[in-house]
């Protein structure tokens, strides 16, 4: 056990033999002359040696202790081949739970503790308070509405006369183009081809299904393949295989109109009763600071989001499950709505963009996949994609649970009472 923890930490608290030692210093001696370099380490020692080396120039470097960023528990044979280059170790993130919470989503039923990893203090008890009064209404109902990974290449065409030429050409090819984009993966299936113009520029916003992994590899070549297609076929030119007409990693109203990755809708029903007990406020109140808040505010600030903090627990639990971080945007475009009902209030998010996938990624690193096994979805679902909209709707109802509490919190005129107690840095 002892040698296997040493293996995965890197922290090298073996002694080192003298073969060892000699070894280190001239490996060291060639990183510091530059006949060797960082990213060169991988091919002449093992990745764990690899990583212990590659730390200790940098501490030399920098003249920094780096004692606690070389402790970690992932098995990194796999890591640095597929998901970290040049590395020196891990930054360790705090993972709490709130929950648990009912969902009776198309793909998630059932009771889910939700993981979140989070430097934020008072975001866990917020979102676990959400998931208590979702609980005691009955659960959050959750729906798919969407499901396709988008790239859009971006074509240079000699007019304006040719560009529109150009989209008629991708019409009528539209199914050669499907066959050749499916040919180059045996998962994903080409669901969806729109063409955009501005001026001579010419963009393929080409649409997937890429079944439970999250797709941007799979529909980046693939996207490949047809670009060339519409090239040779029209005597257009690609100037980019992405145009931002996808649009990847950036706010963007496409997004949140067309939808990209999975787009999901969540929504519970609160008694005024359960309002006063849980949130201590009352229908109507949540009702206005919602749409002052989110409506109104987000309106006048230009926000392309219209919701209290939904990016929050899309970023916490794309950490914890070993999501691509940066797509966490994609949950900032979120809207939270909130109907005034003869019971109460009827309260939803709508979160047309949320890239998610349990396959590939950072899902295999053995610390992000035991937070895929908690929530039962981890690796390929049966059938193919299943596992991923779970996540996706499990995802829609943490970020209920975030809305309503922040919105009960801002309707009580809680929140700075709850900042004081749980999240004084």
């Amino acid at each position: 056990m002892a040698d296997d923890a040493e293996r995965r930490s890197g922290a090298g608290s073996g002694a080192k033999s003298g073969h060892d030692r000699d070894r280190d210093t001239t490996i060291l001696t060639r990183l510091k002359d530059g006949s060797l370099k960082l990213y060169e380490l991988e091919k002449e020692l093992s990745p764990i040696d690899a990583i212990r080396v590659r730390r200790e120039f940098m501490e030399q470097e920098t003249g920094t202790p780096l004692e606690n960023i070389g402790i970690f528990s992932i098995d990194v044979d796999r890591v640095v081949k597929r998901n970290c280059e040049n590395m020196i170790g891990t930054v360790q993130v705090p993972v709490g739970v709130a929950g648990p919470v009912i969902v009776n989503g198309g793909y998630a039923s059932g009771r889910f503790y939700l993981p979140l990893a989070t430097t934020e203090g008072a975001l866990v008890a917020s979102v676990n308070r959400g998931c208590s009064a979702i609980s005691k209404a009955g659960g959050a109902e959750v729906r798919i509405l969407h499901d396709g990974m988008t790239r859009a290449p971006v074509f240079a065409a000699d007019s304006v006369g040719h560009a529109a030429q150009v989209c008629d050409w991708v019409t009528v090819h539209r199914d050669e183009l499907r066959v050749a984009a499916e040919s180059t993966t045996s998962h994903g299936k080409m669901t969806g081809i729109v063409t955009f113009v501005a001026g001579t520029s010419v963009f393929v916003r080409l649409e997937f299904d890429t079944k439970d992994a999250m797709g941007m590899n799979m529909v980046t070549i693939a996207s490949a393949k047809v670009a060339d297609l519409i090239a040779q076929g029209t005597g257009v030119r690609l100037i980019a295989l992405s145009g931002n007409m996808c649009t990847d990693k950036k706010p963007a109203a496409i997004n949140g109109i067309l939808g990209r990755g999975r787009s999901v809708v969540a929504g519970v029903s609160l008694t005024h009763e359960l309002i006063s007990q849980v949130f201590k406020t009352d229908a109507r109140t949540l009702f206005e600071v919602n749409y002052r808040k989110n409506f109104v505010g987000s309106a006048r600030a230009g926000s392309m989001g219209f919701n209290a903090h939904a990016v929050n627990v899309v970023a916490a639990m794309f950490i914890a499950c070993g999501q691509d971080a940066a797509h966490a945007i994609d949950g900032s475009t979120c809207i939270t709505t909130v109907d005034l009902t003869d019971t109460g209030v009827y309260v939803a998010v709508t979160l047309p963009s949320l890239p998610v996938g349990t396959v590939g990624g950072g899902t295999g690193v053995e610390t992000q996949a035991e937070c895929l096994k908690l929530l039962g979805v981890a690796g390929s679902g049966t059938p193919p994609g299943t596992n991923a909209k779970k996540l996706a709707e499990i995802i829609g109802a943490a970020v209920l649970a975030g809305e309503l509490s922040l919105l009960g919190a801002l309707a009580a005129q809680h929140l700075a009472r709850a900042h004081q107690q749980l999240g004084r840095g």
